[in-house]
């Protein structure tokens, strides 16, 4: 009895995950503006997790913990980003370190379609929509078969 308790218990505690980056607080703190460029940061912190891909050179070291128990979904319970700035020489202009919660978006799909731009249409308008199309597209174009432009004559 004391056994099956025992497994019970066990059976009901969070599972701790950690994704993305994982941090190590001497290196994390290690990258400064002026001193550090591109190659130095990339020796440091290795490759970022993203880079930006418009704009700014930033490169971005991003680390969640998630918990996620039997029966629940995940919920993320710790979340770190290191932002490094670089300007077009390759040096780093400035760093920013965010440990919030606030700026992680919870994105939920609508349901099983995609929303799209125009009109929705039913079933036999998809099905029957078509009918006297074929062919429309070419009937302003030169219907004289019999003439031959690219000769001389």
């Amino acid at each position: 009895m004391v056994l099956a308790a025992a497994l019970t218990a066990t059976g009901c505690t969070s599972i701790r995950q950690q994704r993305g980056y994982i941090i190590d607080p001497l290196l994390y703190n290690g990258v400064h503006a002026g001193i550090d460029n591109e190659r130095s940061v990339r020796d440091t912190l290795g490759d970022p997790t993203f880079k930006s891909q418009f704009g700014q050179n930033i490169w971005y070291y991003v680390s969640d913990t998630n918990l996620s128990g039997p029966f629940r979904r995940p919920r993320i319970a710790q979340h770190s980003l290191l932002a490094v700035t670089f300007n077009k020489a390759g040096n780093v202009v400035s760093t920013e370190r965010d440990t919030g919660l606030d700026k992680i978006v919870y994105l939920r799909p609508n349901s099983d379609k995609t929303p799209t731009l125009g009109r929705e249409r039913g079933f036999f308008e998809d099905l029957f929509g078509n009918i006297g199309q074929v062919g429309a597209a070419g009937a302003s174009g030169n219907t004289d078969s019999g003439s031959n432009t690219a000769g001389g004559g």
